[in-house]
């Protein structure tokens, strides 16, 4: 199987980290850290910056983990430790549509990747950063990630299955390369 022991998931809202975070982990056995669960106090209170930041910095030095979220201002923390990095580009269709469902489905509850006493919300400003992702976060993202190239595995997902492949792909024991940037 190929080696792949510290894994960062990003991409726009409603992409599919967790769900990936959490089937990568089922089948790698690596620890799966939601970053939304971990940063979001009951009541939607987030973790202090200072905090938050030496919390990330921890985490990412233990030998082996899987880490969904995006959190772009300490996001360095996580790509400099990873040996994998996976990058979710799919379109604002997709993504705006999924975060509508998931405000269904999980109306007045918390996601599985969340903290209890955070019931699952929508406004108009996440739902305008998710439409927007691809035009005003993900060339930045791209800059990043051609930084890392030279020495992390890159994968970029551009259709969910895409992302359904990589698992096949791991569950059959079959290399992973990295995506060309």
């Amino acid at each position: 199987m190929t080696i792949m022991k510290k894994i960062v998931l990003i991409g726009s809202g409603g992409s599919g980290k967790s769900t990936l975070a959490r089937k990568l982990g089922d089948v790698t056995q690596l620890p799966v850290y939601h970053l939304d669960a971990l940063h979001w106090k009951p009541g939607w209170v987030p973790t202090p910056e200072g905090e938050w930041d030496r919390f990330q910095r921890e985490l990412v030095q233990n030998d082996k983990w899987i880490i969904d979220g995006n959190y772009g201002r300490t996001l360095d923390i996580r790509l400099s430790e990873a040996d994998t990095i996976i990058f979710f580009d799919l379109s604002r269709w997709i993504t705006t549509y999924r975060i509508i469902k998931r405000r269904i489905m999980y109306h007045g509850k918390s996601r599985p990747d969340l903290t209890e006493g955070c019931p699952e919300q929508l406004d108009l400003q996440f739902i305008k950063w998710v439409w927007n992702f691809r035009k005003e976060k993900r060339p930045a993202i791209i800059e990043k990630l051609k930084n890392y190239s030279k020495t992390k595995k890159i994968i970029l997902l551009k259709t969910p299955a895409a992302a359904d492949l990589l698992i096949t792909r791991l569950k059959e024991n079959k290399p992973i390369e990295s995506s060309i940037l």
